[in-house]
């Protein structure tokens, strides 16, 4: 039996964005995607396989490494002095939760715990770090409303980020802001397949889909974005990371 589209009811199309290139600060991340992405497929580059390009309920997502370029959040630091790392985490934490050596497992002003308060050395310029953006929904907006008002196409936006889990080994990508699309999706009240009433079940989908483009983007191939289709147009609505995901402190059990 042959499989479903993957694109069609019940499935899923992954597809890397190649060739937008070098990402500066100032540059429209909503142009460089819709340079790739709007027009027709068939030019060189985009997402092979999107024959008719970007439309409407596509999911797009954008590593924070490309959007922290494109607002400046770019520093200076000496690479080989570790006071100065310590030094910029600090400054990018509200809290220190665990120390070990090198590492810190910080709390940011997002509300995100994760290692060195996000700061970042890896794929930038020798003697640079990257910094988490200052509002990651709002870039997230930012992207959406830019390719909705310039190029006519109705998407939701994740920007992704990679981090630690607590208890288990290895990484993996995270939504630190969306926009068009949710972050969680409550299943509470909902009967499961054998129509039992779930009474806890809340699904963090904005991480699922920001893991899933992880892995056609890669850590090691320079491809900062992906598009996702055939995601559940029920979970095309307004959202925010900060207010459906962050965990407030109140419901936090660890803390």
């Amino acid at each position: 039996m042959p499989l479903p589209d993957p694109s069609g009811p019940g499935g899923l199309l992954i597809l890397p964005v190649l060739g937008m290139g070098e990402v500066r600060s100032g540059d429209d991340l909503a142009d460089l995607l819709a340079e790739r992405l709007v027009a027709p497929a068939g030019a060189e580059g985009g997402a092979p396989g999107l024959r008719d390009g970007l439309v409407d309920g596509d999911v797009v997502v954008v590593t924070q490494k490309v959007v922290s370029k494109a607002e400046g959040r770019i520093v200076a630091i000496d690479a080989d002095d570790p006071t100065a790392k310590v030094a910029l985490v600090e400054s990018e934490s509200v809290r220190i939760v665990r120390r070990r050596g090198d590492l810190l497992i910080t709390e940011t002003t997002h509300g995100f715990i994760c290692a060195n308060a996000g700061v970042d050395l890896s794929n930038v310029a020798t003697g640079t770090a990257a910094l988490l953006p200052v509002d990651p929904d709002r870039s997230a907006r930012r992207i959406r409303e830019g390719l909705a008002h310039r190029h006519g196409v109705s998407v939701g936006v994740i920007i992704s980020d990679t981090f630690g889990r607590t208890w288990r080994r290895g990484v993996t990508d995270v939504a630190i802001g969306v926009a068009g699309v949710a972050g969680v999706v409550d299943l509470r009240g909902t009967a499961d397949a054998n129509g039992r009433v779930l009474e806890a079940t809340e699904v963090c989908v904005a991480d699922e889909l920001a893991g899933a483009a992880e892995l056609v983007m890669g850590k090691d191939r320079g491809i900062p974005a992906a598009v996702l289709r055939g995601v559940d147009p029920d979970w095309l609505r307004q959202a925010s990371v900060a207010e459906e995901i962050v965990r407030p402190p109140d419901e936090d059990l660890f803390r």
